[in-house]
């Protein structure tokens, strides 16, 4: 029977056969159950793989040699991931370590540099303030706001040729007076559609009133008008300074100026023209400085008046009509212009419900030296005005155009 005896591989020349069983010698039995270095495992997780190992090591010991390296490489790889997921170590903490964090100072403006020694260079200082003079002088401006007073107005009106010419030019002067203004404006009953919209163009804070008592029984139209705006300032407590402006006088910015420094009651010289019209009389205060000591007078029958001053030759602060406990007023009746007096005699009469003399007076502008309103008496009762002041058609013409 003939025989055949297998070349070695030089891959497995380290192979022994004893009685059939074969032993293989390679890298991996120092992982064998039998070997010396498995005593000195000591881990449960050690010994598994090692009997894993010594597994594949029998069942792939014939195939190539890249296996073998191929599976070492996959074997340690597994055995350092599992090993680093088992701390083995700890990390001591000192719990006598005090970390301080740097405090922030504000006493000192300047920032640290480095010498000019070490660095080589200089760097200019860093202000951590903003310094700014022009803040500086507004912080050390001392700012004191006033607000001004109010100006009320009253002005009594009615349908006449001149109308729209008076409540036009006055209407155009309140409104270059700087706010807080109301301008209350009276008519007669009914109320005129034309006035209304004059009132709403003029571009002034307004209070359009109607004085409802019968005109045939009124002895001076006027008289009541006025007091229908007082009696509107008393009942809604309007706070400022009262001044009776009629449509037909001529004002000055600086009198509305002037009526603003009145505490309250205040009086100044007014110009008129003489009833023959052909010269001016003044009627009004004497004053040295503010304190009134006499008064001007040209007509014979008014002499026997206690104050000479014309309607619009003073004003009064409205907190009279309805605050009588902050005047000391003796009365709680209301302040009204009377309708019983003679003629010329309701300034007269009025005033001498709001003060008791001349000691409450102010004199405006101090000195009273100067003329700052004038009462013309311009009348027109002949001319006849066109109905809501505009031309149905026009006019015959005197010269035809050419």
């Amino acid at each position: 029977m003939a025989s055949f005896r297998r070349t070695l591989s030089p891959a497995y020349h380290d192979r022994h056969h004893h009685n059939g069983v074969v032993s293989v010698s390679s890298p991996s039995h120092k992982f064998s159950p039998n070997s010396n270095n498995y005593s000195k495992l000591t881990s449960p997780l050690h010994a598994l793989l090692a009997r894993v190992a010594g597994a594949f090591a029998k069942r792939y010991g014939r195939k190539g040699q890249w296996r073998k390296t191929l599976f070492r490489c996959l074997l340690f790889f597994f055995v350092g991931f599992l090993l680093g997921m088992f701390p083995f170590g700890h990390v001591a903490v000192n719990d006598d370590i005090e970390i301080n964090t740097p405090r922030a100072t504000t006493t000192s403006n300047k920032a640290q540099l480095p010498r000019d020694e070490e660095t080589g260079f200089t760097i200019d200082p860093v202000r951590l303030t903003a310094e700014n003079h022009v803040s500086e002088a507004v912080t050390n401006f001392r700012f004191d706001f006033a607000p001004r007073k109010q100006l009320i107005i009253v002005t009594p009106t009615y349908n006449r040729a001149f109308q729209a010419y008076f409540l036009n030019r006055l209407g155009q002067v309140l409104r270059l007076v700087p706010p807080p203004v109301l301008w209350i404006v009276v008519e007669m009953n009914p109320a005129s559609m034309e006035t209304a919209e004059l009132l709403r163009k003029s571009g002034v804070m307004y209070r359009h009133l109607v004085c409802t008592k019968n005109s045939t029984d009124v002895k001076d139209r006027g008289v009541h008008q006025r007091n229908t705006a007082l009696e509107h300032i008393e009942h809604h407590r309007l706070n400022g300074i009262v001044y009776f402006a009629d449509d037909d006088n001529i004002y000055s910015l600086h009198l509305f100026e002037t009526l603003r420094h009145i505490s309250g009651f205040g009086t100044w010289p007014v110009a008129m023209l003489a009833p023959s019209k052909n010269k001016a009389i003044l009627e009004g205060p004497v004053c040295n400085g503010s304190q009134v000591i006499g008064w001007h007078t040209n007509e014979k029958s008014k002499r026997l008046r206690r104050f000479h001053v014309d309607m619009s030759g003073f004003a009064f602060n409205s907190t009279i009509l309805w605050d009588p406990k902050t005047w000391r007023r003796p009365t709680s009746n209301p302040i009204r212009q009377l309708d019983t007096v003679k003629e010329g005699f309701q300034e007269t009469t009025f005033i001498e419900q709001l003060v008791e003399d001349e000691s409450h007076m102010e004199g405006s502008p101090p000195g009273c030296s100067n003329i700052i309103n004038w009462h013309l008496h311009l009348d027109s009762h002949n001319v006849v005005y066109p109905k809501g002041w505009l031309l149905q058609k026009n006019l015959d013409a005197v010269f035809p155009a050419k």
